[in-house]
């Protein structure tokens, strides 16, 4: 090298410490030259890490607290150089990730996220939640003190995700050395935690008997059973039903030996496979059948053991009965009724039925002397009078209705004639004559009037005929007939007439309407319907029959209310009017001609020609009658009334002309005001009857 090198070499290093920013010289300060700091956006004092003497090395201890970074130092990464880390001068360009920095020794098998196992004091002081191992598979008992390679082989390159959690996949080796049971030949499933539920020892396994597959629940007398009492010979292989005593080969020889009943010869019930059907796990001795599944459940004497046993009914072990007969058991105390009397029927000659439901229609399971029969279940109960004397009634016995022991009897309730029992009754009725009285007394109805309290309380509710008996009708003294036969004379109770024709019954009456005169009418003469008496009649009194004339469409006003009847309906055919309610003229013919010579304010109708249609002036006949007839302004032909007051005869000056009339009865000469002369009328104004109305129209 030259010898001028050196000052050279020395010349451009005093050039770029003059160029560094933290370079200061005495210059002008328009000379100062800037250059970029190689840190990047670095905004504290160079001073605080380096120092005059050179820009290395840098001071011990840097003025720079790394915790106002986005990343504060903790644990391990406090002592590290910050070259270690920051191998650029541009401090911001590093990564902030475990693996920017360290190598994933585990090749990615457990994830990014070193801090889920590590922390920053150390990679061999792992968090908590690995001492744990709380993920799929906890570390519990003697797993906990497992160290981690003895499950994950390879220490820190081993296997960590995907590792079987099955007890086999490392407890092989164990489960293929058992004895006792000998896991393998047995077929016992790899499955050990169904028996095996602590993870601190092999030793205390429990099983579950009563779970699937096995389904055999090991309760009171087998619980505290060995295995090997059940499983001899390691046979852990059994596929044996709870139920299946017998054929289990644990409780066969029992079965063989039984002798109370002898199972093996007693039937199906007893059956090796059915041992549960009465036995029980809490001891062969306690066991209890339920008769009931037999579908004959034993109830009152029938229960068993006491008061009968079983042997009572299952004589010579016979325990296939299949019958719920009484009489299979009890034949004998059938066939000891002929003898017995009494309310006793011989149910032999009685034909009873001798299945079990008709049995127990009369007797109950307590005890065969209590048999009482229900009459109703057969549709005829017995009350009042038909009951037994011993049940208030008074009936002596069963007997006394089934003659000749004949229980076979199919007789309604309401038939009492046909019934054989009141038949000679019914044929001696008198009042009336039930055999010649028509249907209703006929031999098959006498229930329509007649109770099982006594024949003498009858009653017949005549409604029922569609005849109801009222007011008069009625039986005394609520009415005032006597008897029956008032009505119905000759036992004669065929009536088929409707209870609206009075006539059947009341001729007489009708015909002594002839002569009772007042304002009865002669009914005969006025042809009035004999089918129509409840037209003014009722039940109560003939005499207060009354006519309710509105509805013929002529209801009776005014003076017509208290007027005879006879003063209108005259003649052979009084009652047979046809005329309008506003037909004064049929009956009032005489009153209009007496118009003529009446006179004063009355006008001479036939003269004056009026019409007959008297209602258009007599409006007040309701009232007053006649008289106050006043002529409506329409009906007048000449000019408007009332006119000041006047009457009729004030114009009408001929009473039996009523066509003429004169306005100077009034308006006469001196009755005008002086100089009322007309002179307008140009002297053609002649004072006369009628002439004040040629211009003086209203």
């Amino acid at each position: 090298m030259k010898r001028g090198t050196p000052i050279f070499v020395g010349f451009l290093c005093w050039l770029m410490l003059l160029a560094w920013p933290g370079a200061s010289l005495a210059f002008p300060a328009p000379q100062r030259v800037t250059t970029r700091s190689p840190h990047g956006p670095l905004a504290i004092p160079c001073e605080n890490c380096h120092t005059a003497a050179g820009w290395r090395p840098i001071r011990a201890v840097p003025e720079f607290d790394h915790n106002k970074t986005a990343y504060p130092l903790r644990g391990m990464h406090e002592k590290v150089q910050c070259t270690q880390c920051h191998v650029k001068p541009v401090f911001t360009e590093v990564g902030k990730l475990c693996q920017d920095c360290h190598a994933d020794i585990h090749q990615r098998k457990m994830g990014t996220d070193c801090a889920q196992c590590h922390s920053v004091q150390g990679w061999n002081i792992a968090v908590q939640k690995v001492r744990d191992h709380q993920n799929r598979f906890p570390l519990l008992g003697a797993h906990a003190a497992v160290q981690c390679e003895d499950c994950h082989k390879s220490a820190a390159v081993g296997q960590f995700q995907g590792l079987s959690t099955a007890c086999v996949s490392c407890h092989l080796k164990d489960y293929q050395k058992t004895t006792n049971p000998n896991h393998v030949s047995e077929q016992f499933a790899t499955t050990c935690e169904s028996c095996h539920s602590s993870f601190d020892s092999w030793l205390g396994a429990t099983f579950n008997h009563g779970a699937p597959p096995i389904n055999f629940p090991l309760t009171l007398g087998h619980a505290n059973v060995p295995c090997a009492s059940c499983h001899v010979n390691g046979n852990y292989s059994l596929q044996i039903a709870p139920t299946d005593c017998g054929n289990s080969g644990c409780h066969l020889t029992t079965w063989r030996q039984t002798n109370n009943p002898v199972h093996s010869t007693a039937g199906p019930a007893f059956a090796v496979a059915n041992c549960a059907s009465c036995h029980t796990t809490k001891g062969w001795d306690s066991a209890s059948f339920d008769h009931s599944v037999t579908g004959f459940t034993l109830t009152g004497t029938h229960a068993s053991p006491t008061p009968t046993p079983c042997a009572s009914c299952h004589v010579s072990n016979n325990y296939t009965l299949n019958s719920t007969d009484c009489m299979g058991c009890h034949l004998a105390a059938w066939q000891s009724t002929p003898t017995f009397g009494g309310n006793v029927p011989d149910h032999i000659k009685a034909g009873f039925p001798s299945s079990a439901s008709a049995c127990s229609t009369c007797h109950p399971i307590t005890k065969w002397a209590d048999g009482k029969f229900d009459h109703n279940a057969f549709g005829f109960p017995l009350t009042n009078s038909h009951a037994l004397v011993a049940n208030g009634g008074k009936v002596a016995s069963c007997a006394s209705c089934h003659i000749g022991n004949n229980y076979s009897l199919n007789i309604a309730p309401t038939d009492c004639g046909n019934a054989g029992c009141h038949l000679t009754t019914w044929q001696t009725t008198n009042n009336p004559v039930h055999p010649k009285a028509g249907a209703p007394f006929a031999v098959a109805n006498c229930s329509t009037c007649h109770n099982t309290i006594s024949w003498n309380t009858a009653t017949f509710d005549h409604s029922a005929t569609g005849w109801a008996l009222t007011g008069s009708h009625q039986m005394a003294p609520a009415g005032k007939v006597v008897a029956c036969t008032d009505c119905h004379v000759g036992n004669n109770y065929t009536f088929t007439a409707a209870n609206t024709d009075c006539y059947g019954c009341h001729l007489a009456a009708w015909q002594s309407t002839a002569t009772l005169g007042g304002n009865v009418p002669n009914h005969i003469t006025a042809g009035f319907p004999s089918s129509q008496c409840a037209t003014c009649h009722d039940t109560l009194l003939w005499a207060d029959g009354k006519f309710n004339h509105s509805a013929t469409g002529w209801p009776l006003q005014g003076a017509h209310v208290t007027t005879p009847c006879a003063s209108c309906h005259i003649g052979a055919n009084a009652f047979a009017l046809t005329s309008a309610n506003t037909d004064c003229y049929g009956c009032h013919q005489a009153a209009w001609l007496s118009t003529q010579t009446l006179g004063g304010q009355v006008p001479n109708h036939i003269a004056a020609q009026f019409s007959t249609s008297c209602v258009s002036c007599h409006t007040t006949w309701v009232t007053t009658g006649w008289l106050g007839a006043t002529l409506s302004a329409a009906n007048h032909t000449w000019f408007r009334i009332p006119h000041n007051g006047s009457v009729c005869s004030d114009c009408h000056l001929v009473s039996t002309d009523y066509s003429t009339f004169s306005c100077i009865n009034c308006h006469t000469r001196t009755a005008h005001q002086p100089g009322m002369s007309h002179p307008s009328v140009g002297g053609q104004y002649v004072y006369g009857a009628t002439t004040c109305y040629n211009c003086h129209k209203n």
